[in-house]
Order: structure tokens, then C-alpha cells, then sequence
């Protein structure tokens, strides 16, 4: 899955990496790092009622080109065609989130990379207790702190579960298994996500971006920060949105 007009080094460019690129897993992690504190997760394009393509030019075009972000086929998807490029084997995951107090259908996308001998869970389009860096997929029960949250994979009923750490207590993220998934498998989830009523991406802005030391985000009219385990949080005024989406997430709102 790679777009005809995607170019390593424009991609390098747009997420301001520039280290040695080699298909190793410390390349993977900064890359991986790099594209979350620069690249949005956010759902603009869905709430100005225009159609999430999943054309792998269309989301080069969107992300690099129009230096925007997007949800997790797009964020993924774009992460996907920089492993391609470097050689490094991949492949996607249909992941169940499990944060809802009803099952949910397998509507994530997420990867799982393989590097000498072992496979590492990636994901760039979680939101806010999403991963910072590849977790061993092997590596269970064991709590990982990146970036000051803390993760863990479990298994639960012939899935992985990704678990994190929120108030204290275990809260589960999403499961996931190894059954092949490919890139048009998403079409029917994509359509869901960005059109039906109940869809989270439907019926409030939401924007995260990572930082070095927490992350920003932006749900309706609530706009939070999170910087060395410390929040603070206030509600924004409308004509704030506009300055918010700018400054703190280097976005220019949809239309």
C-alpha cells in the first residue's frame, strides 16, 4: 500500500525528521514519535461533512501536501507507505475498541511491524491514550511507561489487549489478533466512523497532538493540556477555535 505520489523525503520533511534512515526498529520508533508531535490525529474533514478518502494519493495530498492530519486509516495509512518504502515489513490489524460500555465492531486500524524476529504493535491513531513508540507484541503483563502514560498488552479471549494505565487504574484501549487484514478491508469501518450519528468523529471536533512531554487536545469546546502528568483545561469561547487549532496544533480549520 503505497501512493504513487509518496516521496520518503517530503515525508521526512513533514514531520521534521532528519536522522539516517535505516530498516531498523529505532528508525521505526522516530518516525513514529516524529509523526505524532507533528501530524494531528483530528476529525475536521468529517464534521465539514467531506468524504475520508482512502486513496493512498489522496491522504499524501492531505497530510504532506496540505500539511494537515486526519483519523487513523490516514495517519496509519501514511505511516504504513514510510515503512514500505524503507523495506520494512508490515501489516495492518483490525483492532476492537473497548473503551465503550457496549461491544464495539473491529473499526481501528492499526499495524504490527516486524523486525528481526520480532513484532512490534504501531499506531499513530488512537487519540489521547494512544502508544508513543512500538510495544513488543510478546512482551505481556509487563507495564511500559512512554512518554509519562503507561501502557501493557494482555490477552483476552484469542486477542491481544493494549491496556493504559488512567486514574490509577487498568482501563482497556482495544484488542486486536494477527488475522490478515488488507488496506480496502477498512472501506465499510471508514464509511462508519465518518458518517453515522452515534460515531464519535460525527459529532464533535477532536484534535490530539502528541508533545514531547504530553499531549494537546481539543474535544468540543474543551481544550486540554497535558504536559509532565500535570492538566490543566479550560473552555474555549467559538471564536477561539480557530486560534487553538492554529497555534497549538498547526491546523487551519476545514471548510
Amino acid at each position: 500500500m503505497i501512493a504513487e505520489t509518496f516521496n520518503l523525503t517530503d515525508y521526512c520533511q513533514r514531520i521534521g525528521f532528519d536522522g539516517e534512515l535505516r530498516p531498523d526498529i529505532a528508525t521505526v520508533q522516530a518516525l513514529m514519535q516524529h509523526q505524532l508531535r507533528s501530524v494531528p490525529f483530528e476529525n475536521l474533514d468529517v464534521l465539514a461533512g467531506k468524504p475520508i478518502s482512502l486513496n493512498p494519493d489522496d491522504i499524501v495530498a492531505k497530510i504532506i501536501g496540505q500539511q494537515r492530519g486526519g483519523y487513523c486509516y490516514e495517519v496509519n495509512g501514511l505511516f504504513a507507505m514510510a515503512l514500505q518504502a524503507l523495506g520494512i515489513p508490515y501489516q495492518f490489524v483490525a483492532a476492537r475498541p473497548m473503551f465503550y460500555p457496549m461491544k464495539r465492531p473491529r473499526t481501528h486500524m492499526a499495524l504490527l511491524v516486524t523486525l528481526d524476529g520480532a513484532e512490534w504493535l504501531c499506531d499513530l491513531g488512537f487519540g489521547s491514550y494512544g502508544i508513543r513508540e512500538p510495544l513488543r507484541v510478546d512482551v505481556l503483563e509487563t507495564p511500559v511507561m512512554q512518554a509519562g502514560d503507561t501502557f501493557m498488552l494482555d490477552e483476552e479471549g484469542g486477542d491481544f489487549v493494549l491496556k493504559a494505565q488512567v486514574d490509577g487504574a487498568w482501563a482497556k484501549q482495544y484488542g486486536f489478533n494477527r488475522c490478515p487484514v488488507e488496506w480496502i478491508d477498512f472501506a465499510p469501518a471508514n464509511w462508519l466512523n465518518s458518517t453515522h450519528p452515534d460515531a464519535v468523529f460525527t459529532q464533535k471536533p477532536l484534535v490530539v497532538l502528541f508533545t514531547a512531554n504530553g499531549r494537546n487536545i481539543l474535544f468540543g469546546d474543551s481544550f486540554k493540556q497535558i504536559a509532565d502528568g500535570i492538566t490543566t483545561q479550560r473552555t474555549l469561547e467559538p471564536h477561539e477555535h480557530a486560534e487553538i487549532l492554529t497555534a497549538h496544533f498547526g491546523l487551519t480549520q476545514a471548510g
